[in-house]
């Protein structure tokens, strides 16, 4: 496996300011070149983050490291699969993985495809220090509020499942922006039957005013959204 000597070095049980917690955002370099990978480990240390390199798309698989907080740096072009490959994979399993592309071999079809695939950014070897590590900060960031969002869906999620039947079908037509009279009519209940549910599905998703309902309702999956919808 080609992790870098430097990542190996900081993080050694010499450097306790790193550790083992699971939540630090991983730099992840691949590109076949080793020199390369060396230059861009100790980049990557010396503002404060933490890399691991591979010399393959195929290493970095066999690592398993992709649900790991950070972000990618890729070559385009390398033995075996290339970065482009690798980003279609994650895309087509629903791992929107922030990813950087470094290549000495770009063109403006390569970097389009890639930017309409989500790539923070398409950079070209050489590449300025600083620009690479904005990247890299914004596609930290960008992973950061994205395993946000994502535990504060599964959180909506789990407290959705503890509504009642009638509770769900209230909170689906408060936020399709259905009156209480509206939302009565529909369901054959009374008005106070329904400010009821309401107040109960609110207690229940932790939303202090309806407006909360309808924000915490918003981030559900799509499926789950669409579960009431008539």
């Amino acid at each position: 496996m080609g992790v870098s000597e430097p990542f190996l070095r900081r993080t050694s049980s010499s450097s306790p300011q790193l550790g083992s917690e699971e939540d630090e955002p991983l730099v992840v370099i691949v590109d076949d070149d080793a020199s390369v990978r060396a230059a861009l480990s100790e980049l990557i240390l010396s503002a404060g983050f933490r890399p691991v390199s591979f010399a393959s798309i195929r290493e970095l698989l066999d690592a398993d490291l992709l649900d790991a907080p950070g972000c990618l740096i890729l070559d385009v072009r390398m033995p075996g699969e290339s970065g482009l490959h690798l980003q279609r994979h994650l895309a087509d399993n629903g791992n929107p993985k922030p990813i950087i592309f470094l290549t000495g071999h770009g063109d403006i079809p390569m970097t389009v495809e890639a930017m309409k695939a989500g790539a923070v950014d398409f950079l070209t070897k050489p590449v300025r220090d600083q620009t690479l590590l904005d990247a890299v900060a914004a596609g930290i960031a960008m992973d950061a509020e994205r395993r946000a969002a994502a535990a504060i869906s599964r959180l909506n999620i789990e407290r959705l499942e503890t509504l009642t039947q009638r509770e769900r079908e209230v909170l689906y037509e408060v936020a399709r922006g259905r009156l209480n009279k509206q939302i009565a009519f529909d369901l054959g209940i009374s008005e106070v039957t329904v400010k009821a549910h309401r107040s109960s599905a609110m207690h229940k998703m932790g939303a202090a005013s309806v407006g909360e309902l309808i924000r915490a309702f918003e981030t559900l999956p799509p499926q789950l959204r669409q579960a009431g919808v008539r």
